[in-house]
């Protein structure tokens, strides 16, 4: 299972990398802004527009519960229960976000975070669930998503291989027959220090199947480089401007950035190529610009060939360079001009 197909889009190795913009909270609360957002996406060539569907309730409890990450994240010491609220996309805007990726040409999911979820998504008829890395354990879930018979892309992040082992059994017995892994760190933002890329062609490997990068860094080297190892899909945040703030914003990118995203890992992936160990046919002009050996003085018949009288340099139509040492003390058979090259003919 090398390939899937996602939406009629062909996902792999041998295709352009599958790029997913992920709206997250960052419309701060305003349809305006989500549908900006949308229209922005769209604008870069973007693949699909990912959103998250939740309640405060449907995630967790209002039991007071406040993040307690010692500064390591952006939501330090807010209320678990209140920090969902300001963060969900309300429910009865999906149909009118997906309509306008739509109108685009652009895919349109999102990520479920519990069963009801799944049910009203299936209303919505998407093409593909995304699993969030704190929901991989999240068994029943998987089974929920799994038996939708859609494509599925998993984050793997704050999980052992052991449990990204049981997440791929436990979809795949219920049902799931496109899968997609992606190598996440589950630190926003994460650093390039922990992002550990060579873990992708370790999990292609083992799980034969189409793996990407769930990319939480600052810019879009972590992603150039994740398709250099194999990475057929990257999922990145993005918003409108920064500096407008929102519970994602500090690690989201722009749109001029994701533009750059989407054709920066476009040419990684088409640049990567096969092994090419011969000359290619786009070369073969430009042998003539290599050097070979010229006369560089009159050489009259009988004459012997000297480094006062030769020279290597460009273009290279005479004899080549390997043959300095076996023409030097060779004898002209005829006069020479400056400026000819050097041939077998001539000694």
């Amino acid at each position: 299972m090398t390939e899937i197909t996602i939406g009629g889009r062909r996902v792999g190795p041998a295709h352009k990398p599958f790029i997913i913009a992920e709206m997250s909270g960052n419309h701060n609360q305003s349809l305006e802004r989500a549908l900006a957002l949308v229209d922005a996406a769209a604008a870069t060539g973007v693949d699909a527009l990912k959103l998250q569907t939740y309640t405060a309730d449907t995630i967790t409890m209002d039991t007071g519960f406040a993040i307690d990450e010692e500064g390591r994240s952006l939501w330090e010491g807010k209320n678990l229960y209140q920090l969902y609220q300001e963060a969900h996309t309300p429910w009865e805007w999906h149909a009118e976000l997906f309509a306008r990726a739509r109108q685009h040409g652009m895919l349109a999911f999102s990520t479920p975070f519990d069963e009801t979820a799944v049910d009203f998504l299936e209303s919505l008829d998407v093409p593909a669930y995304k699993i969030a890395s704190f929901e991989n354990a999240h068994w029943p879930l998987l089974r929920k998503v799994a038996a939708t018979g859609k494509p599925v892309i998993i984050s793997t992040g704050a999980a052992t291989l052991a449990e990204i082992d049981e997440a791929v059994r436990v979809l795949r017995a219920a049902g799931c027959r496109e899968l997609v892994l992606l190598k996440c760190t589950s630190t926003y933002p994460a650093t390039p220090e922990n992002t550990n890329l060579r873990t992708i062609p370790v999990l292609a490997e083992t799980f034969n199947c189409p793996i990407g990068l769930s990319d939480h860094t600052m810019g879009i080297g972590a992603s150039v480089a994740a398709v250099a190892l194999g990475a057929c899909v990257i999922e990145k945040h993005f918003t409108l401007l920064r500096s407008e703030g929102g519970v994602d914003s500090a690690f989201s990118m722009e749109p001029q950035e994701l533009k750059m995203l989407v054709e920066e890992t476009e040419r990684a992936q088409l640049a990567l190529g096969t092994v090419q160990l011969c000359i290619q046919a786009a070369e073969e002009k430009s042998r003539m610009y290599k050097r070979s050996i010229y006369v560089a003085k009159p050489i009259a018949a009988g004459e012997a060939f000297t480094t006062d009288n030769l020279k290597i340099i460009r273009p290279g139509d005479g004899l080549w360079p390997r043959h300095w040492e076996t023409v030097l003390g060779r004898k002209a058979v005829k006069d020479l001009k400056p400026g000819t090259p050097l041939t077998w003919n001539s000694l």
